[in-house]
């Protein structure tokens, strides 16, 4: 068996057994690593402050027939900010939760983890749930499933006007190739999706946003990834619990 060592950021976490942890790292070399934390649970254990969600770390792990295992770690940082944000959190984890289902092992993902880097940063000091549709957007792009919004997906006319959307075939459609299942895809809806596919996450700028636009695109969003992973997240149920937590909170000020 094999020692081998790459940077990676940690996108999931899962208690096992008394005291260890399977853990989900995103490596730009190696794509998705599923990996066992053996004791980092223990308080004195020196994998403990590192086997979080968010984490960046050099890592050492040795290659196993079923699994990794964890042997050192070294912080290269901690995006402490999300854990003092409980919205930023949330969408903080939608986005690590639709990397690991993207994601695939033992296949490089630099642009994806170079992506996730810069993105997280930005969730406590911009709106996170602009920030969590952009990236989600932007990670589809790396992979082989994204999304088509400037040429018809099925006949190939160019969009120039308002239009029609169906994720399960691809993205927009023109007038003649709608059917009965798509949805209305204007002008706008596809200049601020184009916006969000092209965000610079060093410098991002500023931009109006029509909360029709928003609510649409984040559907669009959220519809695709269902018909595409078969499963609900569970950071979309925590997302919920926290606007309702904040929901609850403005009322009371008010």
């Amino acid at each position: 068996m094999a020692l081998y060592t790459t940077e990676v950021l940690v996108i999931g976490v899962k208690n096992w057994g008394n005291a260890d942890k399977i853990v989900t790292l995103l490596s730009p070399e190696y794509g998705k690593i599923t990996a066992a934390a053996y004791g980092c649970r223990r308080p004195k254990s020196p994998l403990s402050s590192a086997m979080q969600l968010f984490s960046w770390l050099d890592v050492q792990l040795l290659r196993g027939e079923r699994m990794d295992t964890v042997r050192q770690c070294e912080h290269k940082g901690f995006f402490a900010g999300l854990y003092e944000d409980l919205t930023a959190m949330a969408y903080g984890s939608f986005i690590a939760e639709l990397a690991k289902e993207l994601c695939s092992e033992d296949e490089p993902q630099a642009e994806i983890y170079q992506t996730l880097l810069k993105i997280l940063p930005c969730l406590t000091k911009n709106n996170p749930r602009i920030c969590a549709i952009a990236s989600a957007y932007q990670i589809f792009e790396y992979t082989g499933c994204q999304l088509h919004y400037n040429h018809c997906t099925l006949c190939g006319a160019k969009i120039t006007a308002d239009a029609y959307f169906n994720p399960q075939q691809g993205g927009v459609l023109c007038d003649e190739c709608s059917g009965n299942k798509a949805h209305n895809f204007p002008v706008s809806l596809r200049r601020f999706i184009m916006n969000l596919l092209k965000l610079d996450w060093e410098n991002p700028p500023r931009f109006q946003v029509r909360g029709a636009d928003l609510l649409a695109a984040e559907n669009i969003l959220l519809n695709y990834i269902q018909g595409l992973i078969g499963k609900p997240f569970k950071s979309l149920s925590f997302i919920k619990q926290v606007t309702q937590l904040n929901n609850m909170a403005n009322r009371i000020k008010k």
